[in-house]
């Protein structure tokens, strides 16, 4: 493998030799396909893109679910004007701020035509984004569009509406109403996720089957991996911008918030609440889970939007550096979820269909044209020319242990818990211990059925078959129901 740090030696004759070459490849065959930039927020995604769609005659297209929305330009961090200036970019502020009912198989539609017409007119099309279905739903054939699979005549509206109906009502009622029409899909849902049981009653209702029989007929299709669907362009080249130290990255995204300060957020968030969500607050409709009001930043400074008249301007402070700290917590931690998503979806799946993953470290920006820039385009040169990239691809790890989405019932916690490994965890947890020690303090009559008949290879284990006896004993209606399916599946129908 050729050493990274070499590749900043030959700087701007690489550069330019390696444009050009997957310049001729895009004319001649559109190889790759297309190029997803895979990265937490502020990794430097949306500099990456421009760079490349500048070089290689590309087209940008946001993967942004908050970015579609018109409005609350600095909090979505969309480029700038002088950005999208220097490379075209699609799927930016083109939805009403007030509308709800936007969804991803809306985002895939207009996406997927977007690309076709970049292939026509031998464009390379970059996608770039934070948002995990989005990409998803442009890689995989993973979604299951119920509008194309029955003759309703009250068209896509009618069917975001139901949804939304659906919604309003309690998720155990939800739940409950899963679980008579497709058990085994509400085996594989936390009752709290009224989204996604809206959306398999939704896909029942409007189909008249399951929505586990569809998950199951789509993963039978040629091609298709234990996450879903087959993959929908070949050949896609990922690249994933990212830190080797999470504490630099909270540092730059720190710093990044203090930006938008600068930039004028506050002013952003009071003119837009004024515009479009003061009269909800008023009316006690406002609704911080659906359109562009569930953005990082929004519902973080709610009560620093809706503070009385009558505050004095300490209290006003108080709650606006509330809103700063709370900002600031939020997008460390949807930075976290985001290289969680890449290393789950990604890196620890094994197939024929899955694509290779190719990492650029941003730890050190410095080194921009070095470590990002020259080798992006090193990749891009040798997968137009069909050779290995002499940067290899990350290694995949840990293929062969899958999460299975097994539903959890812990009377002890009065808990309800998704999945093996977090049932595990939860087994394992301080909280769970509390509450089996304390148990066994008003019923001492059950620690004679603790002992288990031969002792399990680690501590871990050890502690987690305890659990698992006292949890039996002590509250016999504990139970777990174990799903093939894997853990991602549902968030990607």
């Amino acid at each position: 493998m050729r050493d990274i740090s070499q590749l900043g030696c030959r700087g701007s004759s690489i550069m330019a030799a390696a444009t050009r070459s997957v310049q001729c490849a895009v004319r001649r065959a559109m190889v790759p396909s297309l190029v997803v930039i895979l990265g937490a927020t502020g990794t430097g995604k949306s500099k990456l893109a421009i760079e490349l769609g500048k070089r290689l005659q590309g087209e940008i297209i946001s993967a942004d679910s908050m970015q579609v929305y018109h409005g609350l330009d600095i909090i979505t961090n969309k480029v700038t004007a002088e950005e999208c200036a220097q490379c075209r970019h699609h799927m930016i502020s083109f939805v009403d701020p007030l509308v709800s009912s936007y969804t991803v198989v809306d985002f895939r539609n207009k996406a997927l035509a977007l690309i076709d017409d970049m292939h026509s007119r031998n464009k390379l099309p970059i996608v770039v984004g934070g948002t995990n279905y989005y990409i998803e739903s442009l890689l995989w054939k993973v979604l299951i569009d119920a509008a194309e699979n029955n003759e309703s005549e009250d068209g896509g509206d009618g069917a975001k509406n139901r949804k939304l109906e659906l919604e309003k009502l309690g998720g155990a009622e939800l739940h409950k109403r899963l679980m008579e029409v497709d058990p085994k899909m509400a085996a594989m849902l936390h009752p709290n996720d009224k989204r996604k049981i809206a959306r398999s009653l939704q896909i029942h209702e409007e189909t008249g089957v399951p929505h586990s029989r569809w998950l199951e007929e789509q993963k039978g299709l040629e091609g298709s991996t234990e996450l879903g669907g087959p993959l929908r362009y070949p050949d896609p080249c990922i690249l994933w911008l990212h830190s080797e130290v999470d504490a630099v990255l909270d540092k730059r995204l720190d710093a990044r918030v203090d930006e938008m300060l600068s930039a004028g957020l506050i002013e952003e968030l009071r003119d837009f609440h004024v515009r479009f969500n003061q009269k909800k607050v008023q009316d006690g409709s406002q609704d911080y889970q659906h359109g562009i009001f569930q953005s990082i930043g929004f519902k973080e400074f709610h009560d620093y939007l809706t503070a009385p008249e009558s505050s004095t301007q300490q209290e006003k402070d108080i709650l606006r550096e509330k809103g700063i700290e709370a900002l600031k917590t939020a997008t460390r931690r949807y930075a976290r979820k985001q290289n969680k998503w890449v290393r789950n979806r990604f890196l620890k799946r094994a197939g024929d269909n899955m694509p290779a993953v190719y990492g650029l470290n941003v730890t050190d920006l410095s080194k921009w044209e070095e470590m990002v820039m020259n080798p992006a385009l090193q990749i891009l040169d040798s997968l137009s020319k069909g050779e290995e990239p002499a940067i290899a691809p990350i290694k995949v790890e840990g293929a062969k242990h899958g999460n299975k989405r097994s539903y959890n019932a812990c009377d002890l916690c009065d808990k309800v818990i998704i999945g093996d490994l977090e049932w595990t965890a939860h087994l394992n947890s301080k909280k769970h211990h509390f509450h089996v020690r304390k148990k066994r303090k008003l019923n001492p009559a059950c620690d004679r059925s603790q002992s288990p008949a031969a002792p399990p290879a680690s501590d871990a284990e050890t502690a987690e078959s305890l659990s698992k006896d006292a949890c039996a004993a002590l509250a016999p209606d504990c139970s777990q129901t174990s799903q093939e399916s894997s853990q991602d599946t549902q968030g990607n129908a």
